[in-house]
């Protein structure tokens, strides 16, 4: 398929309207969540990483014996774990997970997050790690004898892994961050470079400048973009619902006094709020009003519409050269099982006449 669905699993039921209740880790939990995101069509799922929540490491390796073909995107922060050992363990799990792994590589947009693990270099020095650290691991998961390396952040003497990952030559490469220091080392590195869920003015803009930086490179990365689809069987019952998201979300901020979220030092949550600032509703169904409440931390913006409305604005995104959507929703399990047999079946088909569409085109030129 010319177009890739990417959900998210976390270890325990929550969201902006589920506040954490009970143990860190739900095993029947993350077991039915994978399986529905599976049996609902989806290519693969996301697992978060947070300074405080469980190992996303371990729980796609275990998510991923519940389940037999959906892929995994594993959260990972440079910095906290050696480049070689990172890239053992990576690719250990993609063998073990049967080629199903795929990475995304979050440099880090608050600093009290990092501090959490000890990490206390700033926004632009933590992209020039990653820079420094991917280098290393695509050597690692490549090379066929050790080498050294002596750089500003890592040295070694023959480093080298006996494993190497099942897809060759490593496994896919996400990248995240919307900072001029991100897209420099986004534009050396990424398979997939991975956005929050902007406008089409704003998708338009960076992913321009992401193939220009690219291309100095002689390299041409896809694109992702994530969203929070609100469905229901008419638009007026899609919005009610949506106003009933933001009314549950403000009242659990408020009841755990949590004041209004900030940009924090994250350009991609910047982005979020500049696009809130235009307006609650934005193209034909973008609703913005989480991303102003959460201050645009994570991707906090929905299509809201029926599915055959949300589908459409997807291909508005498909049309710009997005071949990758994450999407999750407020009600997570429940949402994924919905997108599986509303939304994902509609935008597989309207992508598959684009493509026929565009071939008899370019074949009529």
């Amino acid at each position: 398929m010319s177009v890739e669905i990417i959900g998210m699993i976390q270890s325990s039921k929550q969201s902006e309207i589920h506040p954490k209740q009970g143990a860190a880790v739900d095993r029947d939990y993350v077991r039915n969540f994978a399986r529905a995101h599976e049996q609902s069509g989806f290519d693969r799922i996301l697992v978060p990483h947070h300074s405080t929540s469980p190992s996303a490491t371990l729980t796609i390796a275990y998510a991923s014996t519940v389940t037999e073909n959906i892929h995994f995107m594993l959260a990972h922060r440079p910095g906290f774990v050696a480049p070689t050992l990172a890239a053992r363990q990576i690719a250990t799990l993609d063998q073990f997970s049967g080629g199903r792994l795929g990475v995304h590589f979050i440099s880090g947009g608050s600093d009290e997050e990092q501090q959490r693990d000890g990490d206390f270099l700033l926004h632009d020095e933590r992209y020039a790690r990653t820079d420094e650290y991917l280098s290393i691991l695509r050597r690692i998961w490549t090379e066929d004898t050790p080498f050294d390396h002596d750089g500003k952040y890592y040295r070694f003497k023959q480093g080298f892994s006996e494993v190497k990952p099942v897809q060759q030559p490593h496994v896919p490469i996400f990248f995240g961050g919307a900072s001029e220091a991100a897209l420099e080392v986004a534009a050396k590195h990424a398979d997939i470079y991975a956005l929050w869920g902007e406008s089409l003015d704003q998708v338009r803009d960076i992913t321009t400048r992401v193939r220009a930086a690219a291309a100095v490179h002689g390299r041409t990365p896809r694109f992702s973009v994530s969203f929070r689809p609100v469905l229901a069987e008419t638009e007026a019952k899609a919005w009610e619902r949506a106003d009933k998201i933001l009314a549950q979300a403000k009242a659990i901020r408020e009841a755990a006094g949590v004041p209004q979220g900030s940009a924090l030092q994250s350009e991609g949550a910047r982005r979020l709020l500049a696009a809130a600032d235009k307006g609650a509703r934005l193209d034909k169904v973008l609703w913005t009003e989480i991303a102003k409440l959460i201050g645009g931390r994570s991707n906090s913006t929905a299509l809201v519409g029926t599915p055959e409305q949300v589908a459409d604005a997807l291909l508005d995104y498909y049309d710009l050269g997005v071949t990758t959507f994450l999407i999750r929703g407020f009600d997570p399990l429940g949402d994924a099982i919905d997108y599986g047999r509303e939304l994902i079946p509609r935008l597989r088909t309207l992508v598959a006449e684009r493509d026929r569409q565009n071939d008899a085109t370019r074949r009529a030129a």
